[in-house]
């Protein structure tokens, strides 16, 4: 039997128009700035500067990213973050899971302590002078593990993962150990491959703050070999914002002889920091649903 169309009436066709054309305003608004960022990387620097570019290039040229993926300052930067993102993410998700797997497990002595002062530590700190005074004790400082070790843990995800761990099934740990497995072959043969929800969560998490993170690179090192990428996009952002006299000069005279510009450089620079979490997203999104809502049912 085929089902009957529901009759929408007047009002119900009037509250469909104005949440469809609510949405669409919402999507532009959101969507746009990235789009006209995107049509600038593809436009000659010195035709961007008359304005008037809105919906396409309108001279259209690949100079830009030729331009960053030739200046070696700019590929550096990209290698470190790149570099950093990668090494970053499997240390944080690994140590990340590995302590706080040890502190969702009941029969640890001195859980709830433990757990307390992962809760005080997330939410009090010592402050930036304590903090990078502890990093130049310990030698990070101006060194690229400066990017690895104070984060390879965050104390968010070990909530996070307390909560996921113990909806596990004991039985499928409790099987393990009468097999004679330890603690650690339990922990990456039967626990790790059961918690990908948590992983992939953890991963896209801790793989976007690598990847935008600036400060750090502002803060702790004066290596200009150990820039990330951000910190280059925020150093250029700042030149343009305040050039002195000479440099506004040096910019026109570039200008004139090239089809790129800071600015033009600088939205290159953009679409390519931007590309790599774009791709990644859409594999991970499914795991990445699952993993916040697993991880809060028992918080």
């Amino acid at each position: 039997m085929k089902k009957k169309r529901l009759n929408k009436s007047r009002e119900d066709h009037i509250f469909d128009a104005v949440n469809l054309f609510l949405l669409t305003l919402i999507a532009i608004i959101t969507l746009y700035p990235f789009y006209y960022i995107l049509i600038l990387s593809f436009n000659e620097g010195n035709d961007a500067v008359l304005g008037g570019i809105y919906l396409f290039p309108r001279a259209f040229t690949f100079e830009n990213y030729k331009e960053f993926f030739t200046n070696s300052s700019w590929l550096k930067a990209l290698w470190i973050t790149f570099f950093r993102t990668l090494t970053g993410t499997v240390i944080g998700v690994f140590f990340t899971c590995m302590v706080s797997y040890a502190f969702s497990r009941t029969d640890l002595i001195g859980q709830k302590l433990y757990i307390k002062f992962v809760v005080f530590a997330m939410y009090f700190s010592g402050g930036i002078i304590p903090f990078y005074i502890l990093l130049k004790g310990l030698g990070l400082i101006n060194t690229f593990q400066v990017y690895i070790i104070p984060g390879a843990l965050n104390l968010f995800f070990v909530l996070v993962g307390i909560s996921f761990f113990q909806s596990v099934p004991s039985e499928l740990i409790e099987s393990s150990y009468l097999d004679g497995a330890s603690e650690l072959k339990t922990f990456l043969k039967i626990v790790l491959p059961v918690s990908m929800p948590l992983i992939a969560t953890m991963t896209l998490f801790i793989a976007v703050n690598h990847w935008n993170s600036w400060i750090d690179s502002a803060y702790y090192v004066q290596n200009n070999d150990l820039r990330t990428l951000a910190y280059k996009m925020r150093e250029v952002i700042n030149q343009s914002m305040t050039p002195t006299t000479t440099d506004a000069t040096t910019l026109q005279y570039a200008s004139s002889h090239s089809k790129t510009t800071t600015t033009s450089l600088q939205m290159a620079a953009m679409i390519v920091s931007v590309a790599p979490i774009l791709c990644v997203y859409p594999f991970l999104q499914k795991y990445f649903t699952q993993g916040m809502m697993l991880g809060a049912v028992k918080g």
